[in-house]
């Protein structure tokens, strides 16, 4: 789900010529809706153990007492786009999307070594697929940059949330550094 969410989202924003407000607009209203679901399962207990039972494959404790990630999700895409030019955004959700679960997959699988909360083999395969996204996009000097900075925000976000976060400071990493190269 994560990497499809994000590579559709990236897909329709780079192959079509949807409105900037367009984007916005769309994304807004999903994350309305979700925050309403968010809201409805929180205060019925009832309705949060449907939640679990239903997306019990998607959802992680941590969402027992707060928003989901989709939700989450859904409010960094919606920065990403309102506030960053189009290239940029784009590969910012591709960082989302596909970094953030590889490294997941392979921090859990084979991780061995504890790094700022998570483990050092994801971290580093985490920061290897960010540089492969972004390098063709926009060259080596700003995915070396992104993939640094990126890979230090999927592992200091707390309180926050890197599904919101990830995108966000991806496109800003990138938009900062076209802008002064």
């Amino acid at each position: 789900m994560h990497a499809a969410s994000g590579s559709a989202t990236a897909a329709v924003l780079a192959l079509s010529d949807t409105p900037r407000a367009t984007a916005v607009a769309i994304l807004a209203a999903v994350l309305v809706s979700l925050s309403a679901l968010d809201v409805i399962r929180l205060l019925d207990r009832r309705v949060n153990v449907l939640f679990f039972r239903s997306f019990r494959s998607f959802a992680s404790p941590r969402e027992a007492r707060g928003p989901a990630s989709s939700t989450w999700y859904t409010f960094g895409l919606l920065l990403t786009v309102a506030f960053f030019p189009r290239r940029c955004a784009v590969s910012g959700i591709l960082v989302l999307a596909l970094a953030d679960p590889a490294a997941s997959y392979v921090g859990r699988r084979w991780g061995r070594r504890a790094f700022l909360g998570a483990t050092l083999e994801g971290t580093l395969l985490f920061a290897v697929v960010a540089f492969c996204i972004v390098a063709p996009r926009h060259g080596i000097a700003a995915a070396a940059a992104t993939a640094l900075v990126t890979t230090l925000a999927e592992r200091l976000s707390r309180p926050l949330d890197d599904n919101l976060t990830l995108p966000v400071v991806g496109a800003a990493t990138i938009a900062l550094l076209e802008a002064v190269l």
